[in-house]
């Protein structure tokens, strides 16, 4: 049996230890992995733990990110707890494998720390691997700090294996904003973070002879169709799952969690939506804007982008005249993907609010609460007019001539 380890009530852990914290708690069976930047330290926190005793399962070194996720593909089709982590071209050498282990509906947890894809060469955040990645067939969860990335990790174990998901699960978090920054989390004790986890359910496991089984079958276009549909009704099936885990979760912890994170939105006339740590900052640059301006501006930020909660950002959105969708991922000749979804999920509603795109914070680049003001400020004149006063799509934050193709 693995030894306990002792938690402070207030632990000060940046974003890749919380994530390995949540990891060791649930006592998983199988870790495969391959450092990547600036993922590294939550496998190397978790090597620690395993050498230290407080692991009792299996860690595998490998050669390469492919072959980190096709360990854990093995594992989990064997019949065990699997989970790792990675980032940007880690992940873009995973892909292939995702694409497998959502298909063969294992319930892997995969810790990415988002940061920008080459070329040019750069280790810093942004939303590149994260936009990559996102129809995959995984569930996608976003969190904005290392409190919620240790939160979300636990809550992964819980949605995937869930006998109605069976889906594998990434929780993202952005590259050192987060995972390199130490702050208050106030963790589960070991116990209860086992106990709301739970045990591992096994299901049509390569390892229990009585019942055998096919992983990998060959389909072509006899039967690939019914396959993908039922991945996908999987996929929004989970809904109400992740509905009832976050609830149970704010009944154990005081923390609450919607698939839909809203913030000064009852009386807001424009809104801010945006994904990872800009959350935060937007929802200070709003609380200001409102003081110094007198402009209603709330934020909205979707926690889980896959499945797209459709329906729950129409009604975040009902009553806003304006909304300004923050990317922050090179768009690759069209918008950016929260404006493409977002425009997506507004078109048939009777009030449609204008939309623009901020593509913004690329490789690193801050997003300062000024730049956010500026934003705002476009976005209510905007409102205030009916129809756009700035192109769509800008690029915030860019050295040089205002930038835009839209």
């Amino acid at each position: 049996m693995a030894e306990k380890m002792e938690l402070k009530e207030v632990e000060v852990w940046d974003g890749n230890m919380a994530y390995a914290q949540a990891m060791r708690q649930a006592q998983i069976d199988v870790v495969a992995a391959y450092p990547i930047t600036p993922s590294t330290p939550t496998v190397q926190n978790y090597s620690k733990f395993l050498a230290d005793g407080y692991v009792d399962g299996e860690f595998v070194m490998v050669e390469s990110e492919h072959g980190a996720m096709s360990g854990c593909i093995g594992a989990a089709a064997a019949g065990g707890r699997v989970a790792t982590a990675t980032s940007s071209q880690g992940y873009a050498l995973m892909m292939e494998t995702l694409y497998q282990a959502s298909g063969m509906r294992l319930p892997i947890v995969l810790g990415v720390v988002n940061r920008a894809i080459a070329a040019p060469l750069n280790v810093n955040g942004d939303h590149s691997d994260m936009y990559m990645g996102r129809d995959s067939g995984w569930i996608h969860v976003a969190t904005y700090n290392p409190q919620e990335a240790y939160d979300m990790i636990l809550c992964a174990f819980k949605i995937g294996e869930h006998m109605d998901v069976r889906l594998p699960v990434q929780v993202h978090q952005d590259g050192f904003i987060s995972s390199h920054t130490a702050q208050n989390v106030r963790p589960l004790q070991d116990e209860d973070a086992y106990d709301f986890v739970g045990e591992y359910q096994e299901k049509n496991a390569m390892l229990d002879f009585t019942k055998p089984v096919t992983y990998g079958a060959q389909t072509e276009e006899d039967w690939h169709f019914e396959h993908k549909a039922k991945q996908q009704k999987a996929l929004m099936d989970s809904r109400p799952v992740i509905d009832e885990v976050f609830e149970e979760f704010e009944k154990r912890t005081g923390r609450k969690y919607n698939r839909v994170e809203t913030y000064m939105m009852d009386d807001a006339d424009i809104a801010i939506v945006a994904l990872g740590t800009t959350v935060e900052s937007a929802r200070a640059a709003a609380q200001i804007m409102r003081e110094e301006k007198g402009i209603k501006v709330g934020v909205v930020s979707p926690r889980v982008f896959r499945p797209f909660p459709y329906e729950k950002m129409q009604e975040a959105l009902a009553n806003v005249k304006a909304v300004a969708t923050m990317d922050r991922s090179a768009p690759g000749g069209t918008v950016g993907m929260l404006f493409n979804e977002l425009s997506g999920a507004l078109i048939n509603t009777d009030k449609r609010p204008v939309l623009t795109n901020y593509i913004y914070g690329l490789g690193g680049r801050d997003m300062t609460i000024e730049n956010l003001k500026t934003i705002i400020e476009e976005t209510n004149a905007n409102a205030e007019a009916g129809k756009l006063t700035v192109p769509t799509q800008q690029f915030s934050g860019l050295r040089g001539p205002k930038l835009s193709f839209f």
